[in-house]
């Protein structure tokens, strides 16, 4: 791309792209990851750049226009959506890096980033910066990506640094050239998100690459938040809800067959209740988020209330999903169970990507642990950095 649109441009975009995604889902699930010309569909519509501050030039959409186009990506294809969410990731972490040096290693806006951000390899100390070794899953997006992140915990002449107390971990970024893949995505959904594992082995990493989330270059604001890549996720299961709905209404409509049936009227009826209150919650949280941020407060100036339903409208949007998509699957019988019916593969993806920490318990026990004043298993689920 040469030009940047604004939000509202690339929600455009990305509204205009879903019925050419729909028709390539089949495609795409086959495949277990996204097709070339796909990525670059998808890199067209600016969706790439949209973590990307003004100063860079980037459209630095808030995180609710970001939530908004993956929801619509993810209207026509779960996995391109999710693809998207994930590969965006890019200008959220250059704020995390020296500027130089991220301009450096992004020369365009629309490069896309892949990897584990939990710590499972291992960074070597060595002179101006690390050796990175590891084996890491969940690599969506991978297998078109510019760039790898890892979370590796750190070793200085072969001990854990530092030597007593909690070790030390980092965020490290490699070029996708020295990681291997390994095929090993064969899934109940979410297919086509090619989310493989991959190793690194003793691969250099200068200093320079190396990011923490507590740690901003460039200036703080909403968007340099150590949780902020999380903030969108919800826009995936918000998606494919929507999209079961809006596919389900018009096949009972077609030619008018059920449309006095008591429960397909008390079904429908009950999924749009749960989706509309499940969005709003979403979309509520995060407004506010952003308006303490934008005024120039931190997540500690939100009121454990709010903080905590932040995690939890995710987790809500993730299951609530899953569960529309369930009720319109049985709604519709013996019509869902034949591939490609796309049911059968709503029904697969919202219960692969239920099985994500993000709408685990543990983000129940974390939300609940910080409305008590308690401990949270799971801090960063919170935006809690200690």
């Amino acid at each position: 791309m040469t030009s940047t649109p604004d939000g509202a441009g690339i929600l455009a975009r990305a509204r205009a792209l879903a019925p050419a995604l729909r028709e390539r889902s089949e495609e795409i699930e086959r495949a277990r990851r996204l097709p070339a010309d796909v990525v670059e569909l998808l890199r067209a519509t600016g969706v790439f750049r949209m973590g990307f501050g003004r100063r860079w030039g980037g459209p630095e959409l808030t995180s609710m226009e970001q939530t908004a186009v993956v929801e619509a990506l993810a209207y026509g294809d779960t996995s391109a959506g999710w693809c998207a969410m994930i590969g965006m990731d890019t200008g959220l972490y250059a704020s995390f890096l020296d500027e130089t040096t991220a301009k450096e290693m992004f020369p365009h806006l629309d490069m896309i980033t892949a990897g584990l951000l939990f710590p499972s390899g291992r960074a070597d100390r060595v002179p101006g910066g690390y050796r990175l070794t590891g084996h890491w899953q969940f690599g969506s997006g991978i297998t078109h990506s510019d760039w790898v992140i890892s979370g590796a915990f750190i070793f200085a002449d072969g001990r854990p640094e530092p030597a007593e107390g909690p070790q030390d971990s980092r965020l490290l970024m490699v070029p996708r050239g020295e990681v291997e893949i390994l095929d090993t995505w064969h899934t109940t959904g979410l297919a086509g998100s090619g989310s493989c594992d991959y190793r690194i082995t003793d691969v250099f990493v200068p200093e320079e690459h190396a990011l923490t989330f507590d740690t901003v270059h460039g200036g703080a604001g909403p968007l340099a938040q150590p949780e902020v890549h999380m903030r969108n996720m919800p826009g995936v299961p918000l998606g494919v809800a929507r999209a079961a709905l809006d596919h389900v209404r018009a096949a009972i409509t077609e030619g008018g067959r059920w449309t006095d049936d008591w429960r397909a009227q008390t079904t429908l009826a009950a999924c749009e209740a749960d989706f509309n209150a499940t969005r709003a919650a979403v979309y509520g949280a995060l407004h506010r988020q952003w308006e303490v941020l934008a005024a120039g407060g931190t997540l500690a100036d939100l009121t454990p209330d709010e903080r905590a339903a932040l995690p939890l409208s995710r987790l809500h949007a993730f299951r609530t999903a899953r569960s529309i998509v369930t009720r319109l699957y049985d709604l519709m019988q013996t019509a869902s169970v034949y591939r490609p019916s796309p049911l059968d593969r709503w029904l697969r993806d919202t219960t692969t990507m239920c099985q994500h920490i993000v709408a685990q318990d543990r983000i129940l026990q974390s939300a609940g642990a910080h409305l008590l004043g308690g401990r949270p298993e799971f801090a960063l689920s919170l935006g809690i950095t200690g």
